[in-house]
């Protein structure tokens, strides 16, 4: 592959639409979102309108026999992850290449597990303030998108492809030589500021100005950089600051996907945010008590949702 020409990214919430429509929008790229049965119909009668354009980007359903992608962005929620996995069979080649801007520490390996991890690159977001109603998604800032393998002391060729395709596009990016601390910075921040979002029912600004709720969040961050630490992964306090530097930088009215999921009273992604936490500070001798209590708080929130 001399350069990446056809994009196909499966999950079409704030992660996936952004992605979608920064391709569709470069000439030279083919873009198709994936999606089955009612997410099929929908977004071929209503596609996505993002920052207030309108965008019809063609669907594909998961038995399209071909041709294979060049790049494979997987952007869903982990709890769908399992269901549709399989989805991508099709459409994964010799040649292509997968990135997963899905939260939490597992995706990638369990992505990994079925189509190779010589396919697949370590990507995190971070930084970009989407909001989700319906189809439309609204964002001021788009973030900066870290990728690579899990070193990087020079970029490998799929690192280079990718690198190449993001500049086309215009996303802002960067590729870190430790790509798992840059895993573990993210989750760290995701345990942090989407689980103190959703007890707090609070956007951004209440953590730009309020004490309080930069408390809460600093306290559930803590405890990930104690158990990162115990696990040979070099999380410091200054990634505390660099992340308090780039929330300071985000629209107040911003909201966290959390927050976004409890206010629509969807499932959250808690279980692989705290309750990946308590799991690991279980095993390791570690109490994470802010984070089990958090747990327990969104897990009620989600069980008087259901009724």
């Amino acid at each position: 592959m001399e350069s990446i020409q056809s994009v196909v990214v499966q999950g079409a919430g704030a992660m996936g639409a952004y992605f979608a429509a920064k391709f569709f929008d470069t000439p030279d790229f083919d873009v198709s979102l994936l999606a089955d049965g009612e997410r099929y119909e929908r977004l071929r009668k209503s596609g996505l309108i993002i920052n207030g354009k309108q965008y019809h980007i063609p669907v594909i359903r998961p038995e399209t026999d071909g041709p294979e992608a060049d790049l494979i962005i997987v952007a869903l929620k982990n709890h769908h992850l399992s269901d549709v996995v399989h989805d991508l069979k099709n459409l994964v080649g010799p040649s292509t290449i997968i990135i997963s801007v899905m939260n939490g520490l597992e995706s990638k390996e369990f992505i990994g597990s079925i189509y190779g991890m010589e396919k697949l690159l370590y990507t995190v977001s971070v930084g970009i303030d989407a909001v989700r109603q319906g189809n439309r998604i609204d964002f001021e800032n788009e973030g900066t998108h870290y990728f690579g393998e899990a070193r990087n002391p020079a970029p490998s060729p799929k690192v280079v492809l990718v690198k190449d395709a993001f500049d086309r596009a215009g996303i802002s990016y960067s590729i870190p030589e430790d790509m798992i601390r840059m895993l573990w910075w993210k989750y760290m921040i995701n345990v942090g500021i989407n689980q103190a979002s959703a007890v707090s029912r609070g956007p951004y600004g209440i953590f730009q100005r309020s004490e309080n709720a930069r408390a809460l969040m600093e306290s559930l961050m803590r405890e990930v950089i104690e158990l990162a630490n115990a696990q040979d992964v070099d999380l410091q306090e200054n990634d505390l600051q660099a992340w308090f530097s780039a929330l300071d930088g985000l629209s107040p009215e911003g909201k966290t996907s959390m927050l976004q999921d409890i206010e629509a009273g969807r499932k959250t992604e808690v279980e692989i945010f705290a309750g990946e936490a308590v799991k690991m500070g279980t095993a390791l001798g570690i109490p994470t008590p802010v984070n089990a209590t958090v747990l327990r708080i969104i897990q009620v929130i989600e069980e008087l949702k259901e009724k």
